[in-house]
C-alpha cells in the first residue's frame, strides 16, 4: 500500500519510521518548515532499540488525482479542518483513512466527508519531538489498535501493512468501545489536571481524591449513556493512574496549556460536555474545566485590575 502520513511529529514520525524500516512505501505530508528540515537532515528517531536517521519523502502538497491507498492522520484535532482541504487530493474512492486522534468528533467529520472509508484507530506511545526536530521515544511502549467502525472486517492488506517490528498491533472488533474508553480516561485526566493545575500526586496530597473520583465518574457516566460503558479493567486502570500517591502524572492537555500551544480541549472536554447535555448526564466538574480552559484562551495571563494593588 502507498501510505501517506499526515504529520511527522511524535506519533507520525515514530510509527512512520517503523513502517519505513519494514520496507513500506511511506510519504509524509507536512508544513514547509518541517519539510525543509526533513529534506536537509532526514528524520532522526531515537528509541530504546537504537538511534537512527532515515532519508524520507516529505511533501507539502498533493497533486489532484495522486491517490494513496492509506492516509494516516497523526495531527492534533485543531489541524483537522485544514488537513481535509490540503490533503484531500490524496484521498480517492478506495483510499482508507486511519486517524489517530483522541475523542470522537473527528470520526464524524471524516465519515461525513468520506463515508465508509474511515478505519478506527488508537495508539499508545511515550514520545516527543525535541528541539532539534528529532523524535524521541522514551519507553518501549508502542501499541497500535485498529478496527472497523462497521460490521465489516478491515481489509487484510491494511493489517499486513501495519504489522511490522516495533509496533505491537492489535486488530479489534470492538473499536468504538475502545475509543470511548480512551476518551473517558483522557477527559477525566484533562479536566482534573487543567482545573486544579497540578499533577496527580499534588492533587491527592491537597485532599483532592473526591474530585479525582468525580472526574472519572462523570466521564464514565457519559460513555455509559452513549451505549459504551467503560469496562471494569478500563475503570481500574483510570483509577490506578489518577489516584497513585506521589504520582507526577499530568495530562497532555495540561502540558499543552502550560506551553501555550493549541490544545484539544474543545475536541475532548468541550465535545464530551456537549454530548453529556444531549444525553442528560450531569457533569459539573467537567463543565467547570471547560470554562476554565476557555477563559485561559481568552486571557492567558489571567490579569485583572487588582494585579498591581498593594497587599
Amino acid at each position: 500500500m502507498r501510505v501517506l502520513i499526515v504529520g511527522a511529529g511524535a506519533t507520525g514520525g515514530a510509527f512512520g519510521t517503523r513502517l519505513q524500516e519494514a520496507g513500506r512505501d511511506v510519504t509524509y505530508f507536512v508544513r514547509p518548515g518541517r519539510q525543509r528540515l526533513l529534506q536537509s537532515d532526514g528524520l532522526r528517531f531515537l528509541a530504546p532499540d537504537g538511534d537512527r536517521t532515515h532519508a524520507v519523502t516529505a511533501v507539502t502538497s498533493i497533486s489532484e488525482g495522486d491517490h494513496y491507498d492509506l492516509v494516516v492522520i497523526a495531527v492534533k484535532a485543531p489541524a483537522l479542518e485544514g488537513i481535509l482541504d490540503t490533503a484531500g487530493p490524496a484521498i480517492g474512492k478506495k483510499t482508507l483513512i486511519l486517524p489517530f486522534l483522541n475523542g470522537l468528533d473527528h470520526i464524524d467529520v471524516l465519515e461525513d466527508a468520506y463515508p465508509g472509508q474511515v478505519i478506527g484507530g488508537l495508539v499508545k506511545i511515550v514520545a516527543m519531538v525535541d528541539d532539534s526536530g528529532a523524535i524521541r521515544q522514551m519507553t518501549p511502549l508502542s501499541t497500535m489498535t485498529v478496527g472497523s467502525l462497521t460490521a465489516d472486517p478491515i481489509p487484510p492488506s491494511l493489517a499486513e501493512t501495519l504489522d511490522v517490528p516495533g509496533i505491537d498491533l492489535t486488530i479489534t472488533t470492538t473499536m468504538m468501545q475502545q475509543l470511548w474508553e480512551k476518551w473517558a480516561f483522557i477527559s477525566a485526566a484533562g479536566a482534573l489536571t487543567c482545573l486544579l493545575r497540578n499533577n496527580v500526586g499534588a492533587i491527592l496530597e491537597a485532599g483532592g481524591r473526591p474530585q479525582i473520583l468525580q472526574a472519572i465518574a462523570e466521564a464514565e457516566n457519559v460513555a455509559a449513556a452513549a451505549g459504551y460503558p467503560v469496562s471494569e479493567p478500563g475503570h481500574q486502570q483510570s483509577l490506578h493512574i489518577l489516584s497513585a500517591p506521589g504520582s507526577p502524572f499530568t495530562s497532555s492537555l495540561y502540558r499543552d496549556l502550560q506551553r501555550g500551544q493549541a490544545v484539544e480541549a474543545e475536541h475532548l472536554l468541550g465535545s464530551l460536555a456537549a454530548r453529556a447535555r444531549i444525553l442528560n448526564v450531569d457533569t459539573p466538574l467537567l463543565d467547570l474545566a471547560v470554562t476554565q480552559v476557555r477563559a485561559h484562551h481568552i486571557n492567558p495571563t489571567g490579569g485583572g485590575i487588582f494585579d498591581s494593588a498593594p497587599a
